[in-house]
């Protein structure tokens, strides 16, 4: 029987951003600064590993504390009556090589929906310290209005304020737990 190996988001080597349209012509890119999850496999590798995230809706940063105060408003994330954006994969399977596929319930606000992400092994290694790390990178793409973020502003010429696709970027290390 296999051993289960639980591993922890190391958050001072991650990172969790997101790239949205503005006015149809430029891109807007914004991160979250507080985040936590969590991944648990066998110790013959991460395929089929459990895997969880949660995300502060708080923490959201643009570069631009007017927005972020937007953003955190009712009209989008709604940051205080649901504080954290949340993910449990239902499956991570290997592609090919170090190229996996990550499929999983995300759940926005109230709103709960099954996405596939791409993930890349980065690969794994000791620190200076004897603690196993190990990193990967996911990307993917979601439409926010799916989630419930329905908010649409549109200029005095017709152009639309934020574009409905949200194209995500998450590289994360995990660190082993002993």
């Amino acid at each position: 029987m296999a051993t289960i190996t639980k591993w922890v988001i190391d958050p001072m080597h991650s990172e969790v951003q997101f790239k949205v349209k503005h006015l149809v012509i430029s891109t807007v890119t914004g991160s979250f600064k507080s985040f936590e999850g969590t991944a648990e496999n066998d110790d013959d590798g991460f395929e089929d590993a459990s895997i969880s995230f949660a995300i502060n809706t708080d923490s959201i940063d643009t570069n631009q504390p007017q927005r972020d105060g937007h953003l955190k408003s009712v009209e989008f994330f709604d940051a205080e009556k649901y504080p954290q954006i949340t993910f449990k994969s239902t499956s991570f399977k290997n592609k090919g090589d170090d190229d996996y596929e990550l499929t999983g319930d995300l759940t926005i606000k109230d709103v709960t929906k099954p996405v596939t992400l791409a993930v890349e092994f980065g690969g794994s290694a000791d620190d200076f310290y004897g603690n196993t790390k190990a990193g990967f990178e996911i990307t993917g793409k979601i439409n926010r209005k799916e989630f419930g973020l329905t908010w649409d502003g549109v200029t005095e010429a017709g152009s639309i304020v934020v574009g409905e696709d949200i194209k995500l970027i998450i590289n994360v290390q995990l660190a082993k737990v002993k």
